[in-house]
């Protein structure tokens, strides 16, 4: 299960340890993960907002995001997975440091049915092209219908086709489509109740590479 070399790594073999220690392994050290605060609506009409961090955009072409949704240990399917594989739609939110409180808020453990949006007092407003409403506060909606549904046994893997983007006035370059981050400030998942803010960054040249090249004799 666990080997050390040295003091050089500490090596984990994953086909023998239990789910439980993956997971903290793997939310403690892939990190920090964006986040998909995603709306969906129940065949009643009921609106369910639940954030999961194991998501990210696939492509572009077409364009795609995937989620990966947990089951729960007993019952039914979460209201998100069970939502999406009936409609075959749902909008995902990305969520920056005003509205992460609320976001933290819809993680908690609700009762099946319950809708997130009312508890928390979430504002919706109306898709274009979907039929689940996206969080007006969030600075960015993607409205998704379902591409592939995989059935992992203990997780429900959704990829979904963007077909609309809301951006909130001030974010985007309309000319150049540049993102102003000085106007946006999303949030990263770390583990637990662990988030990261985006506002300190840096940026890298090209140095590493000319001088890979050089060594290639390809300067």
């Amino acid at each position: 299960m666990l080997s050390k070399k040295g003091d050089a790594a500490v090596d984990f073999n994953f086909d023998q340890l239990e789910s439980a220690k993956r997971y903290k392994l793997l939310t403690g050290l892939v990190i920090p993960r964006p986040i998909a605060w995603t709306t969906t609506l129940s065949a009643g009409g009921v609106v369910n907002a639940a954030p999961f961090s194991f998501f990210n955009v696939l492509g572009d072409d077409p364009p795609i995001v995937m989620i990966s949704i947990e089951n729960r240990d007993a019952g039914p399917l979460k209201d998100t997975a069970r939502n999406i594989l009936e409609t075959k739609e749902f909008v995902v939110n990305l969520v920056d440091e005003d509205t992460a409180e609320k976001m933290h808020a819809c993680s908690l453990d609700y009762p099946p049915g319950a809708s997130e949006a009312d508890a928390v007092g979430l504002a919706t407003a109306p898709s274009c092209s979907v039929k689940p409403p996206r969080l007006a506060d969030s600075p960015v909606s993607l409205e998704c219908r379902l591409h592939t549904h995989l059935d992992m046994g203990t997780r429900q893997l959704v990829i979904g086709t963007v077909h609309w983007l809301h951006v909130r006035d001030g974010v985007i370059e309309p000319d150049t489509l540049r993102v102003r981050m000085e106007n946006y400030h999303p949030i990263g998942r770390l583990y637990a109740n662990r988030y990261t803010r985006t506002r300190e960054q840096f940026a890298l040249e090209a140095n590493a590479y000319v001088a890979a090249r050089a060594r290639l004799g390809k300067a």
